[in-house]
């Protein structure tokens, strides 16, 4: 069995100051979409990703993988959103197996209200707080964080803004 590689004190520094930021920053954009537009992140995700696809339409795989979402919950998540008239399903013209998810008007007008809020929150809670240095370094790290736990082509599917 190898040799177990603990973390030294300034490592578990890091890693704890990490967590606990990633942790706070999500919790805090959580409840504001909720509270705001009582939409919760995950749904914010998909209508966005829908919003910014061509012809405000995905098949249901790409979105599932740029959510980093199960099918099943992916699944789950459209019909929540269908039923409130945001999303509706559609058979693939091109793949006789595939589904396309499709933002529907109502669905563009949620996502636009949600968006002006949510830009404005990140903003605050992000960029407003950090140097362009910083904001540099913490895109790179990023970086190099996602293209260690994933491929190219799962990052690509993903819709990773990355160089």
């Amino acid at each position: 069995m190898p040799k177990t590689r603990w973390l030294d004190d300034e490592e578990q520094v890091t890693w704890r100051s990490f967590l606990m930021a990633s942790k706070l920053l999500m919790d805090r954009v959580e409840r504001d979409l909720k509270r705001e537009s009582g939409l919760s992140f995950a749904y914010y995700d998909v209508l966005t990703r829908l919003s910014e696809a061509p012809g405000r339409s995905m098949r249901m795989a790409d979105l599932a993988a740029a959510c980093v979402f199960d099918r099943s919950r992916l699944s789950h998540t459209i019909d929540r959103l269908a039923r409130d008239g945001w999303v509706r399903r559609e058979e693939s013209g091109t793949d006789a197996r595939g589904q396309l998810a499709v933002l529907t008007a109502e669905g563009v007008k949620e996502v636009r209200r949600a968006a002006r809020r949510h830009v404005e929150q990140v903003r605050e809670l992000v960029f407003d707080r950090l140097s362009g240095e910083q904001q540099r370094a913490l895109r790179e790290i990023s970086g190099v964080l996602a293209t260690g736990m994933a491929d190219g082509a799962t990052l690509a599917r993903m819709g990773w803004p990355g160089e």
